[in-house]
């Protein structure tokens, strides 16, 4: 699931005070000279790198399609050097047609593309429902099929747990629109005014309880930096947006538009050959966000600088405005390592999985390729040691990936406050934290907009991977786990900082993660050179 801890942070932000603005630029900064944990970024080019040569390195990012012709993103696009555009021929015989910048696993042949889909509880809810709604143990003799329904009962209190929680947040949201709309409109028709600034809603006179309430809201929104009415309202409208997939179309179980879009067996996980060309797809800002974090065009004075200068980003679309289906994310993965991609980035996740099988031999199949795998652990401020975050690093087996990494999110505020408040936690399983509190990067149609998640934070962390690899291109996917870890800064191991999804619960740092550690390119750098000098 895409989130982008809007369902939170959205409401927070426009019914609290807001906190300081994020140091711009700031996941590129350096703790010791810019005071805020940035990846140290800048310092690295301009100390370690600059008398250095680099490799082209491909790096897919498997989301929710990347728009490649962004002005900050069109220069770093992978492009197949196989296939000639528009020609409607599998020139490359790779068994995807005009796949010039990627492929679409979420999208027919006809072009059409898949913009809401399920969460998978829904699926797996309507998967069992006809067979076990309304039935009890004494109704099934084999243990398989008590075992099912054991199952069944068990998704149908997530899916409704899930409903509860979703369905008044977005209520909530639908009365904030309606209110700064309405608020909106009074103020102009008695200013005149074509847009309403802070200083038209402080100088508005409130007649009724809902003005006055909408003005109070509407003065805390502008703290966080919103510049005007239409902002807030547009914001505000994203939210709305967002949580009305998931209530009308997420946890809709009458909705599938599988079959009559992509048009695929869905039974067959082997299916390999499906879906379009269209890597940008119906809404892009997600991958596109992604995208811009890892590789956007350095020092070209437009927008913002990505972590990597020499990397080419491949899209392939696997994730709608829901959650992703197995069969795709394995088809993804296979994709982007049979067509050259050394990192992935996997900025999705989700709570429950159809064919984790599918997608641990798609894993498998990366490690033994020699591609490393870079995992967002989620945005649910859970403990993902004991909830599943899919996909994940454990196979079936009981054995791990060796080339997977889950990547926690960091906030740009200080020592307490560091762990993203959003951000799924794990002794056993989140790696490493990184930056991924109000991330400023490219957002579809040539615009750039902060965001927030694990999803951004995954990036951040696969830049510097990224850099590793373009610098020190024999190193396997272990060697570059290794270093990410191991040179990781400990400042705050053994300080105590708020536990994600409290309030001032205070927790070890070193106890949400396997070592305690933020990611460092310049440390990075520096442990990667040790070992050439060592080996070399």
């Amino acid at each position: 699931m895409k989130k982008i801890s809007v369902t939170v942070a959205l409401l927070s932000v426009m019914l609290m005070n807001a906190q300081n603005k994020r140091p711009d630029n700031w996941f590129n900064l350096d703790p010791a000279n810019d005071k805020v944990n940035g990846v140290s970024t800048e310092k690295t080019y301009a100390e370690l790198l600059k008398d250095k040569k680099s490799n082209t390195v491909i790096v897919a990012v498997l989301d929710s399609g990347v728009d490649y012709l962004h002005e900050d993103l069109k220069d770093v696009m992978w492009t197949n050097p196989g296939e000639i555009a528009g020609n409607g021929i599998d020139d490359d015989k790779n068994g995807y047609i005009d796949d010039i910048h990627g492929w679409n696993f979420q999208g027919g042949k006809d072009g059409k593309n898949v913009s809401y889909d399920n969460l998978e509880v829904t699926r797996l809810l309507r998967k069992y429902k006809p067979k076990y709604e309304g039935k009890t143990e004494a109704d099934f003799k084999t243990s398989s099929e008590k075992k099912e329904l054991a199952y069944y009962l068990s998704l149908k209190k997530s899916y409704e747990e899930i409903k509860a929680s979703f369905e008044p947040s977005y209520n909530q949201v639908v009365f904030l629109y309606d209110g700064l709309q309405k608020l909106d409109k009074s103020i102009k028709a008695k200013t005149n005014v074509a847009v309403v600034t802070p200083e038209d809603v402080t100088k508005f006179e409130a007649q009724t309880k809902e003005e006055k309430q909408f003005k109070l809201i509407s003065l805390n929104m502008f703290k966080s930096g919103i510049p005007n009415l239409d902002e807030a309202i547009k914001d505000v409208k994203e939210g709305v947006e967002q949580l009305g997939g998931y209530v009308n179309y997420g946890l809709n179980l009458d909705f599938d538009p599988r079959a009559d879009i992509v048009k695929d067996n869905y039974d067959d996980p082997n299916e390999r050959n499906y879906g379009n060309a269209d890597c940008k797809g119906p809404d892009s800002f997600h991958g596109t966000h992604v995208a811009g974090i890892i590789a956007a065009s350095r020092n070209n004075g437009k927008g913002m600088d990505g972590v990597a200068a020499n990397v080419r980003i491949m899209s392939v679309r696997c994730v709608p405005s829901g959650d992703e289906r197995d069969k795709d994310v394995a088809n993804a993965i296979r994709y982007a390592v049979d067509n050259g991609a050394q990192l992935i980035n996997m900025s999705f996740g989700k709570a429950f999985s159809w064919d984790k099988k599918t997608v641990d031999d798609a894993v498998k199949y990366a490690e033994s390729k020699g591609v490393l795998l870079m995992h967002a652990a989620g945005n649910d401020s859970k403990d993902i040691d004991t909830e599943i975050h899919f996909p994940c690093k454990n196979y079936e087996n009981g054995k791990q990936a060796s080339n997977f990494i889950d990547v926690g999110a960091l906030s740009w505020k200080p020592e307490q406050k560091i762990v993203a408040g959003f951000s799924n936690y794990g002794k056993k399983t989140v790696d490493i934290f990184s930056p991924g509190v109000d991330i400023y990067s490219t957002a579809p149609e040539g615009v750039y907009k902060d965001a927030s998640g694990t999803s951004m934070a995954c990036p951040v962390a696969c830049g510097v991977a990224a850099v590793l690899k373009s610098y020190y291109p024999s190193l396997t996917p272990q060697q570059i786990k290794k270093i990410l870890i191991k040179s990781s800064i400990k400042t705050y191991k053994s300080e105590k900082v708020i536990k994600p999804g409290t309030k001032d619960e205070l927790i070890k740092f070193s106890k949400l993660g396997k070592n305690g550690g933020i990611i460092n390119l310049y440390e990075a750098i520096k442990m990667a050179d040790g070992m050439k000098k060592i080996v070399g």
